[in-house]
C-alpha cells in the first residue's frame, strides 16, 4: 500500500508550486490563519530593509491549495520545499489534517510560523504591514508583487479576502506617493 503525500500551500505555493504533483485541490486548514507575520530578509526584503511574507499564525482558518505528490517523487519534492521554505528557518515543519474541496480529509505537510523565531513579526497593524511591504525588495522580487499575486490568485479562485485587498490598496497608494 502506498502512502499518500500531500503538501498544503497558503501563499505562493498556491500559484507557483514549483514541483510536479498528481492532484491539486482547494483545501481548508482550521486552527491557523494566513497573515503577513514574518519579516522577510531573503525573498522579499533584506536585513537592511525587511519586507513581510505570509505565515500561518495561530487561530482561525485558511483556504489554500493541497497537492498530492507521487510517492516516488516525494524525496525530490521534499528537498525542494525545505530549500524554498526554510532559507532562514522561520517556519516549523508540521503535519495537519485538512479538508479538501471534495470533502475528503487528508494529512498534509505544512510550514507554520515559528513564533519564537527572530523574524516573527506577530500581529502588526495594517498600516505597519503596508509600511514594511511598500518599497521592500528581495531575491524573489518586490514585496508588493507578492501581495498582488496573492490577491489576484485568491480572486481567481473565488476567495474574497477583504483584509488582503485593503492592504494591497494601502501599499499601492504608498508606492504611488513615493514615486
Amino acid at each position: 500500500m502506498s502512502i499518500e503525500r500531500w503538501v498544503f500551500g497558503y501563499g505562493s505555493l498556491m500559484w507557483r508550486p514549483g514541483f510536479e504533483y498528481v492532484e491539486r485541490q482547494a483545501a481548508t486548514l482550521h486552527g491557523r490563519r494566513r497573515a503577513f507575520c514574518i519579516y522577510s530578509v531573503h525573498h522579499r526584503g533584506t536585513y537592511q530593509r525587511p519586507g513581510l511574507v505570509l505565515g500561518l499564525a495561530p487561530g482561525g482558518a485558511v483556504r489554500g491549495a493541497a497537492y498530492r505528490v507521487a510517492e516516488e517523487a516525494w524525496p525530490e519534492v521534499y528537498t525542494y520545499l525545505r530549500e524554498r521554505e526554510q532559507p532562514t528557518e522561520t517556519y516549523v515543519e508540521a503535519t495537519a489534517n485538512i479538508r479538501l474541496a471534495d470533502g475528503r480529509r487528508v494529512e498534509t505537510l505544512v510550514f507554520v510560523s515559528d513564533v519564537r523565531h527572530p523574524q516573527w513579526a506577530g500581529a502588526l497593524s495594517l498600516e505597519r504591514q503596508a509600511e514594511l511591504i511598500a518599497g521592500a525588495t528581495g531575491l524573489s522580487g518586490r514585496n508588493v508583487d507578492y501581495l498582488r499575486d496573492l490577491v489576484t490568485h485568491l480572486c481567481e479562485r473565488g476567495v474574497h479576502d477583504a483584509v488582503m485587498e485593503k492592504l494591497l490598496g494601502m501599499v499601492e497608494a504608498r508606492e504611488l506617493a513615493a514615486g
